[in-house]
């Protein structure tokens, strides 16, 4: 036998225990649980006096809690797209929501776009969505045709809980073909979910949670209301009843991984879509205080959410992080922590946060973050944040030009304009933000309020 092959034998005997410990182990889970619509402040980790939500106060303290967390859209489907993609959502043109109705379906995730279920499936990963889609309603949008391998839920912006075909928002689905709904949806997507996970417990998977809860209508079933029978309004009594059933869902899943003994294996994020409708869009009884504004608006109470990251063993716990974070971190974390390099020659504007996780790394991951949304703007740098967003019935037509510079840190409900005073920062901002909006493509299609079209600034 010559010396090269002997060589090779022997290397190949040397790392062969390194195979078995390093080379085989399997890849983490990826779970994303996205609510609906949910308050800022409707969770007891955010202080809320009315509701308790101990499954999600469990996560947060097997994690990490950001202070900082946005989305990087006001509204539903914008969030959905810059999510699956980890690129803000305008650079392909997704800025509103889908006017399904004026184009036969066809508007939606443009197809040159990629999910990151269709980098993780690539990756070894199977994949399944659970929930609200919202992102087109075609064959060739739908879930199945972008990455994932198990669907169950509805295409449309909301359903209803207690109905399967919902005669105006559409069916719910199982895969291609209509489903029927035996239980209350919130609990059902929660049985769905467990179930994928039981199925594939020896693979990778994606398990993503799309929530309708807590987005209208309201509904919820009459136990759960009894809990709440101390607040005298219907709306927001029924509205707390719904986020229980989130709570209590949840729960379910944490349940299930750690039955399995998948938790120290699995990636889990928690977070909201965007800001509780506090006064249009399908107002569901939701609170955002301490933060101004509502979903729909660029100030903080329709872009900053609750977000939580956690990894068991992998990720500190009970930690709070006042860094900022965003929804397009998601799925260069998760490729990351799968190993994937399939987006290498993608231009992600998401950053992957476990180096600045797991090492004593107490910079940023962003210097600056963005939002454009039709007329509405904001740009925050560190403390500070310059906003040209509005409040009121007809906030639409008659949206002022001037922009709002605050400090977040001293000021967080955004009630103190210190443009005047700051002159040199809001032109630095503003370019700044200039400079990023110049890199944006025009909205695929338009978005109608009360009859009011949102142009570009």
């Amino acid at each position: 036998m010559s010396s090269r092959i002997l060589l090779v034998f022997a290397v190949c005997f040397a790392f062969s225990g390194q195979s078995d410990s390093q080379e085989t182990k399997r890849k983490p889970n990826i779970v994303i649980l996205l609510a609906d619509d949910l308050g800022y402040a409707d969770l007891s980790m955010h202080g809320s006096k009315q509701i308790k939500t101990p499954h999600i106060d469990t996560l947060a303290k097997s994690g990490v809690r950001f202070t900082n967390g946005y989305v990087s859209a006001p509204y539903c489907s914008p969030t959905r797209a810059g999510l699956l993609t980890g690129r803000y959502q305008q650079r392909f043109g997704h800025e509103f929501n889908p006017v399904v109705a004026k184009n036969g379906g066809k508007d939606g995730l443009p197809l040159d776009q990629h999910t990151i279920a269709d980098y993780l499936r690539a990756a070894g990963y199977v994949t399944g969505l659970f929930g609200k889609w919202h992102l087109g309603e075609t064959a060739d949008q739908h879930p199945q045709s972008r990455g994932f391998d198990d669907f169950f839920g509805f295409l449309t912006g909301m359903h209803s809980y207690t109905m399967a075909d919902d005669k105006e928002h559409g069916p719910l689905l199982r895969g291609r073909k209509k489903a029927e709904l035996n239980g209350y949806l919130t609990d059902v997507l929660a049985k769905e979910s467990t179930q994928f996970i039981e199925r594939n417990k020896a693979k990778p998977f994606l398990l993503y949670l799309a929530f309708n809860a807590v987005h209208t209508p309201m509904e919820a079933p009459e136990p759960a209301e009894k809990e709440f029978a101390n607040i005298k309004d219907a709306k927001r009594r029924t509205y707390l009843a719904m986020i229980r059933k989130m709570d209590d869902a949840i729960g379910q899943v944490m349940a299930k991984l750690r039955e399995l003994n998948l938790e120290e294996d699995t990636l889990i994020f928690f977070l909201g879509d965007n800001g509780g409708p506090m006064t249009r869009f399908a107002a569901n009884g939701s609170l955002n205080f301490p933060l101004r504004g509502s979903k729909g608006d660029t100030f903080e109470g329709g872009i900053r959410v609750p977000f939580v990251i956690a990894w068991k063993g992998r990720l500190p716990a009970g930690k709070v992080d006042d860094r900022l974070v965003i929804s397009l971190d998601i799925l260069p974390t998760a490729l990351a922590a799968a190993k994937s390099t399939s987006t290498a020659n993608v231009k992600l504007d998401g950053v992957n946060l476990l180096p600045f996780l797991n090492e004593n790394n107490t910079t940023s991951p962003h210097v600056a973050l963005y939002w454009r949304f039709g007329s509405q703007m904001a740009i925050r740098q560190g403390d500070w944040v310059l906003v040209r967003a509005s409040l009121g019935e007809k906030e639409y037509e008659n949206i002022s030009k001037a922009a709002m510079l605050f400090n977040l840190k001293e000021d967080i409900g955004q009630q103190r304009d210190l443009a005047k005073t700051n002159p040199d920062r809001v032109v630095e901002m503003q370019r700044a933000w200039d400079r990023w909006n110049a890199d944006l493509a025009q909205p695929r299609w338009p978005a109608t309020f009360k009859g009011a079209i949102f142009k570009n600034p």
